[in-house]
This record gives structure tokens, C-alpha cells and sequence, in this order.
């Protein structure tokens, strides 16, 4: 596994690197500022870069241009015209040999927002990658193509969730970038809704709680400035899918958090605004731009023969939560075979793609718990209602269709704590056969410091045996895919109420090809 510091490359990108510019691209001063050292405001590139959607030829590179981030109107301080950017693709940090490189429009209609579609590129090659409008250079990215089909190979990723501004510093990005992952996956919450609540939070969150497209766009644009967040786009390309924070908490399709609000237009358009912002400030392929009431986050992305990334989007076409949401009793309408959680057309995607897959490993990277987990450690069962635990023929299809696969990782968010567990045929048999693993990561931040053991998380793995570890601190996953095994850190930080954390780990498992379920190591 990565070391613990950083290389050499990524000091060049979190710092500031003497770079001889390409021609096209002249500096406009004798140092790049990277990442590790945040733009000045004023700036355009004051939220720095990013790329995602690797292909085997082809990556998303991306900014937003903003000079002064936090304006009240979500526009960034930038005027009401498109802006000309310049982009270049190298193979080295220093830009001595550029193999890709043209021009980009910043449009008002999209906050100024960036998305190229660099092609042409090799398989399985890093890349280098800066930006350039009206006399001014952003930070230098690094990048990573997908290897070509039947590569088998190796990957270290690395995944996270829930990062709440207000309640800690984001020293778990940075430690991501330090190990130097070949990819991240971001399964949601990568913002929240809330205003500020100066009696809870460390820091300050600007601006109310997101309603209107002025407001997702400020409040994205205040997580892009944060430098630790920045590093971590800038080491490695991101597939990211949304949760409920994004909108609101715990919102289904088109019914919001208040279960006594009519559904209407007004929660509609509080949608739409959040998609067109979650757009704008990811590393998205043109193909996810919101179109009228909706979002296609759906997709698949393969690393090679060796991982199929199938990235679900467990919200925008879910039945509401059954029993008014909450933790409730098991009962019959959480049975009942029309109920879903992904909506008919990703189950058939979904389905199809795991019976055609010749992967080695297919990871589903998705947001809310995928194992039952009874909170009831007695003859009751109390289970979750957001969770697939609240949709039980839905999660009975998607297992099996695990059959007709080599391997299955499930990956989680939502739940701030670190989870273990192997996923069974029936969850009320602990004999029962093991047909995958989940692996559910802690937030990033969401909860403040947390501890490494609570009543209720105790209470939660005695009552489900199929579980084999939790933490209840901050941090993110690392895991290390080879055609053999799987491998999984669950890293784990002291506190994120003060920066700087340093990062641990407090358990691994390891899953062996062709051999469902997770073992100590």
C-alpha cells in the first residue's frame, strides 16, 4: 500500500512548481501555485481543478471560475459573459511535452463552469493538466486514464461521504491524496443544505440553507475553496454520484424531507437547482447535464478487465420510505415486489450490466446501507426505512443478480461511521451462504470528532452477525483491487474539530477472488 507521504509529484502539485510554459499557454509568473497553496482572492482559479469519468482514452477536466467565491448571487464575482479558457494535457508536471491542448467556453449559464472532455489520450497513462483565461494560470492537476479493455493490473482507490463544512476540517481529503490513489470515488453528501449553526459547527458556513440556485452554487463554491478538498481533486480523477444532502435531507424522488408537505413545484425547482449546481462543480461527461426535471447519474465506468464501477443513484427514482421514514418495525409493505429503491430502469440497467460483465471485480458504488442492520438486538427487528433494508424486494433482485458475476464490492456512505459486513443470502441466517461484501465508509467530517466505539453502534453489530467491524470516527476507505483480492483500510482520524489530523488505520479485511466475504488481516 502507498506510504504515508507524499512523492515527489504530489508536492509539484500541492505546492508551487518552477514550470517552463508551453507556448500557448505563457506563464504569467515564474511559479504555478498549486493547490497546497490556495489562490489569492481575486483570482480566477480560486477553486481550483479537477478531473473525472476516466475512460482508456479520454478524461473530464474541470474548473470554475470565480473571483470572489462566496458572492451572495452564487455567481463568483465574474461578469455576465463567457470567458475563453485555454486547457492543456502533458505528460509530465512541468509541461515540457504537451499532447493535448484547446480552448473552452466559461459561460454565465453555467457559473462559469469548465467541463472538457480531453480524448485522444493512451490508456492507462497519468496526465498533467492546467487551465489558462485572461493572463492567468490555474494549478496544475494530475490525472489518470483507464487502462485499455483485458488490462488486468492493479488500483489503489479510495472513497469517501458526508462532508460537512461546519462541523470539521476536510484533513481526510489530504490524506487521501497522500496515498496516491489511481482513483476516488465520492458516494454523496459532498455538501449540505444547512446554514450556519455557530453553537455546533467549527467553522462557519456561509449563506442560509440552500433553496435557490444563488444559494447550492455559494455553497459549492465554498467547499471548492478549501485546500485540503482541492489536493484531493487535484491528485486523482473522482467518479461521484449525489445522496440527500445535496437537496435536503432524506428527500425520494420527488417528495421532500416533510412528509406532511404536498409534493409540488416548489420542491421541484428547489431539485432542479440543486442539479444544475451539482453539475456545474463536478467533474461530470456532458452526457449528466440536468435536462428538465432531472439528472442521469446512473453510469458505468471500467478500469480495465479488472473493476466494472457501477455508480447507482439511489434518490432521484426511489418509492417514498415506508412508514414515515425513521427506524420502525419490520412489517409488509417493506415486502412488497413494486416497491424500489432504484426505479425499474437502473434495476434493468443495473442487472444487465452485472449478467454481461467479464470483470474481474464489479463494485456498486452507492450511498445508503445495503446489508440488513437491525437495530433491535433482541426478537424484535427495528430497520432502517432509508436504507435498502426499507425495500426489500428491490435489494432481493440486486443479489440475485450478484450470481451471475465473478465478484461484487457494494460501497456505502450516509451513515458517518465505518462498517464491515458481509452481505447474505438471508441476513436472518447466519449460516446462510455469502454472496458479496459491503464496505461503508465514514464521513469526512458529518458528527464532529466521534468516537471509536458507542452504545449505539455496540448495539447495532451485536444484533447482526453478518457484521464484522465499526468505528464511529471520522475518515474514508482505502482499498487496493488486484485480480487476486481486494483489500480494505478503514482509515480513521483523531479529530477534525482542529486541522491537520493525522490518519490511521484501524482495521483491514481482505476478499479473495472468487471467494465472497471479508477476512481480518
Amino acid at each position: 500500500m502507498p506510504g504515508s507521504s507524499l512523492s515527489r509529484r504530489s508536492v509539484l502539485i500541492g505546492g508551487a512548481v518552477l514550470a517552463a510554459a508551453a507556448p500557448a499557454i505563457p506563464a504569467a509568473a515564474s511559479e504555478l501555485r498549486g493547490v497546497g497553496r490556495p489562490m489569492r482572492p481575486g483570482q480566477l482559479f480560486t477553486l481550483g481543478v479537477a478531473s473525472g469519468e476516466p475512460l482508456p482514452h479520454g478524461v473530464v477536466l474541470w474548473t470554475r471560475l470565480a473571483r470572489d467565491p462566496l458572492a451572495d448571487n452564487g455567481l463568483g464575482g465574474m461578469p455576465d459573459q463567457a470567458i475563453n479558457v485555454q486547457w492543456e494535457v502533458a505528460t509530465d508536471e512541468r509541461f515540457k511535452n504537451v499532447v493535448q491542448r484547446g480552448n473552452a467556453e466559461a459561460s454565465p449559464r453555467w457559473a462559469h463552469s469548465v467541463h472538457v472532455e480531453a480524448n485522444g489520450l493512451r490508456p492507462g497513462t497519468e496526465y498533467f493538466y492546467r487551465f489558462r483565461a485572461r493572463g492567468e494560470l490555474s494549478p496544475v492537476g494530475r490525472t489518470r486514464t483507464a487502462p485499455a479493455p483485458g488490462t488486468l493490473g492493479a488500483l489503489t482507490m479510495c472513497f469517501a461521504s458526508c462532508a460537512h463544512y461546519g462541523e470539521g476540517y476536510f484533513t481526510a481529503y489530504r490524506r487521501m491524496a497522500e496515498d496516491e490513489p489511481g482513483l476516488i470515488l465520492h458516494l454523496g453528501d459532498y455538501q449540505y443544505e444547512y446554514a450556519d449553526n455557530p453553537s455546533k459547527n467549527v467553522r462557519t458556513v456561509e449563506g442560509p440553507e440552500t433553496v435557490t440556485l444563488a444559494n447550492y452554487r455559494q455553497r459549492h463554491a465554498q467547499y471548492k475553496t478549501d485546500p485540503d478538498l482541492q489536493l484531493a481533486h487535484a491528485t486523482a480523477p473522482w467518479l461521484v454520484v449525489f445522496d440527500d444532502h445535496e437537496i435536503e435531507n432524506n428527500w425520494a424522488a420527488e417528495t421532500p424531507e416533510d412528509k406532511t408537505e404536498t409534493p409540488g413545484q416548489a420542491f421541484l425547482q428547489r431539485r432542479r437547482a440543486a442539479f444544475q449546481a451539482y453539475y456545474e462543480n463536478m467533474p461530470l461527461r456532458w452526457e449528466s447535464m440536468p435536462q428538465g426535471n432531472g439528472i442521469r447519474l446512473y453510469r458505468r465506468r471500467q478500469w480495465g478487465s479488472l473493476a466494472n464501477f457501477h455508480m447507482l443513484d439511489t434518490r432521484q427514482y426511489r418509492d417514498d420510505q415506508a412508514y414515515g421514514d425513521g427506524n420502525k418495525p419490520d412489517g409488509p409493505d417493506l415486502k412488497v415486489p413494486e416497491r424500489t429503491i432504484t426505479g425499474k430502469d437502473q434495476e434493468v440497467w443495473l442487472l444487465d450490466g452485472l449478467r454481461e460483465s467479464r470483470a474481474r471485480w464489479d463494485v456498486l458504488g452507492q450511498q445508503v446501507w445495503f446489508a440488513q442492520m437491525d437495530h433491535d438486538p433482541g426478537p424484535a427487528k427495528i430497520l432502517p426505512m432509508d436504507a435498502w433494508d426499507g425495500y426489500q424486494a428491490s435489494r432481493q433482485r440486486i443479489k440475485a443478480g450478484f450470481d451471475s458475476t465473478r465478484n461484487v464490492v457494494v460501497l456505502t456512505g450516509d451513515v458517518h461511521s465505518h462498517w464491515a459486513a458481509d452481505l447474505k443470502d438471508d441476513f436472518d441466517d447466519s449460516r446462510s451462504r455469502t454472496v458479496a461484501v459491503e464496505l461503508t465508509t465514514t464521513s469526512v467530517t458529518s458528527g464532529r470528532d466521534g468516537s471509536d466505539t458507542n452504545e449505539g453502534g455496540d448495539k447495532l453489530k451485536a444484533a447482526n452477525e453478518h457484521v464484522h467491524f465499526y468505528s464511529g470516527r471520522r475518515g474514508y476507505v482505502r482499498t487496493r483491487f488486484t485480480p487476486d483480492q481486494v483489500r480494505a483500510d478503514y482509515r480513521v482520524l483523531p479529530y477534525v474539530s482542529k486541522p491537520d489530523a493525522p490518519a490511521t488505520t484501524a482495521a483491514s479485511f481482505i476478499t479473495q477472488d472468487r471467494d465472497p466475504g471479508l477476512h481480518a488481516v
